[in-house]
């Protein structure tokens, strides 16, 4: 008989209230937790909210004695379009962590403790940890994904980091050299082309490809084989896996991006991208404008228009 999924526990000094999320959905269920990203109006974009509240049952699920797996699943069409930007743009009103983006240092601080920082929790989570990716994983949305120790995808399931299209240095954690290879993630990054799921698999970026509709079926059938692993046995050999990673540099490179990607912030051709983008109201708006692509409308379809080469 299955047990009963139950919500995390609240943390000591909390009321049960306090344990409820907005932006989340948390349940256990043999020794499987599952942590789903709720925000799928927006594609699963993540706000500061979202954040806060994945880290938490991120904690929980760590300090469950219960919990020998976590899956990361999202609800909706697609995994996570990447950071939540529109407090960026000006779409909406910042919150206390946006508004340490006034200075350089505050938006040091904002990146290495909401971005940085609570992804590499998940990375070093002592607890075998799967992603389920379907759908659009786009820029930060990958580096939350390749966070975890597996991932399955659905075949309809496409990975992308723009970021570079968009003036940036691709995202706080640069997974792509450690995940695709160099020349590949060079390719990825400079040219920021999607690729499916079939094309991850065959790069080492995903484990699995199952079709969409078995895509919860198939990673919670994974996620029951490794939980019959003692506990212990499982921690020790992931962080050696791990510390094998850093042996090789993973870890200094993580380091070193970042940093990358703060000086990329102070640019003036950032600041100016950071400018076109509030004046175009989106990134896609900005990035369509910059490239000189426009929309062809033909009755009620659409199409995008390249713009006619010249030599």
């Amino acid at each position: 008989m299955h047990r009963r999924a139950r919500r995390l526990p609240a943390a000591r000094g909390r009321s049960p209230t306090a344990a409820r999320f907005e932006t989340i959905r948390y349940a256990v269920r043999e020794h499987i937790a599952t942590i789903t990203l709720n925000r799928p109006h927006v594609r699963n974009a993540q706000n500061s909210t979202l954040i806060l509240e994945l880290d938490r049952a991120m904690h929980g699920a760590a300090e469950d004695p219960d919990v020998r797996v976590i899956i990361l699943a999202a609800a909706g069409p697609a995994f996570s379009a990447g950071h939540d930007l529109k407090a960026v743009v000006g779409q909406e009103a910042p919150d206390a962590w946006r508004l340490l983006r006034q200075t350089p240092e505050g938006r040091l601080r904002h990146e290495r403790e909401l971005y940085m920082e609570k992804c590499l929790y998940i990375y070093h989570l002592p607890k075998p940890t799967i992603s389920q990716v379907q759908g659009a994983c786009v820029a930060a949305g990958l580096m939350l994904a390749c966070m975890c120790d597996l991932i399955v995808a659905a075949d309809d399931a496409q990975f992308s980091n723009p970021v570079l299209r968009m003036t940036g240095a691709g995202v706080e954690l640069l997974v792509e050299p450690w995940e695709l290879g160099q020349r590949k993630a060079k390719e990825f990054l400079f040219l920021g082309d999607p690729i499916d799921a079939r094309e991850a698999w065959r790069l080492g970026l995903v484990n699995r490809v199952v079709p969409r509709q078995q895509l919860s079926h198939a990673t919670r059938a994974l996620a029951r084989r490794i939980a019959l692993l003692p506990p212990v046995t499982a921690a020790l050999v992931k962080e050696s896996v791990n510390h094998a990673f850093d042996l090789m540099g993973k870890a200094h490179s993580f380091k070193y991006h970042f940093m990358v990607h703060q000086v990329m912030h102070g640019t003036d051709t950032a600041q100016r991208a950071l400018a076109a983008r509030q004046r175009a109201g989106s990134i896609q708006a900005m990035v369509r404008a910059r490239d000189g692509v426009r929309v062809v409308r033909t009755g009620s379809s659409a199409r995008r228009r390249q713009p006619r080469q010249t030599r």
